[in-house]
């Protein structure tokens, strides 16, 4: 399989995860549970995470990068998918965990540096969700570092383009 769409297909569920929250936020009803991951605690008069971060959109990206998995994985004719139906959710829930987390992360950070919620922050908006999920992942499945680089590569300039259709979409206020 060619190595850049084995990168798209195997890493899906953390990129779909990732994408998840904001369209998640748009479903009448399920838009209304707000509880920030953070309950609101501060640490050094921040906001640990910020409102945007929230319990709704972990559960949602790891619903997503779960039924992901399970629908892609088995479809995946490669050695490495072997197992049932759960082991494919739970690698695909567990990467979309990873994704989310790793963003979560960096929002701690953005919010540290002053850096407002909704403002870019290159490079590390590209690649926290991807580094995070990648170490995530290695519980289940262990890949060559060309591999690895390819799926770092493949989603930094896929962030940049489904930011970008995001906010053509309404999604996002800014494009990236």
């Amino acid at each position: 399989m060619n190595q850049y769409i084995f990168a798209l297909l195997f890493f899906l569920p953390a990129g779909l995860a990732n994408a998840a929250p904001p369209l998640v936020n748009k479903i009448p009803y399920i838009n209304k549970w707000k509880t920030p991951l953070d309950f609101g605690m501060q640490v050094r008069g921040h906001r640990m995470f910020g409102k945007n971060k929230t319990w709704r959109g972990l559960i949602s990206g790891m619903l997503i990068g779960g039924l992901c998995g399970w629908l892609l994985y088995p479809q995946l004719n490669t050695a490495i998918y072997t197992g049932n139906s759960l082991s494919y959710f739970l690698i695909g829930a567990t990467l979309g965990f990873g994704a989310l987390l790793g963003d979560a992360i960096e929002s701690f950070f953005k919010r540290q540096l002053n850096i407002a919620s909704g403002n870019s922050w290159l490079v590390f908006d590209q690649l926290d969700y991807v580094i995070s999920a990648i170490l995530f992942s290695f519980p289940f499945v262990q890949f060559n570092l060309l591999d690895y680089v390819t799926v770092v590569v493949v989603y930094f300039g896929l962030h940049f383009i489904v930011s970008y259709i995001g906010f053509l979409l309404g999604f996002k206020d800014k494009p990236i």
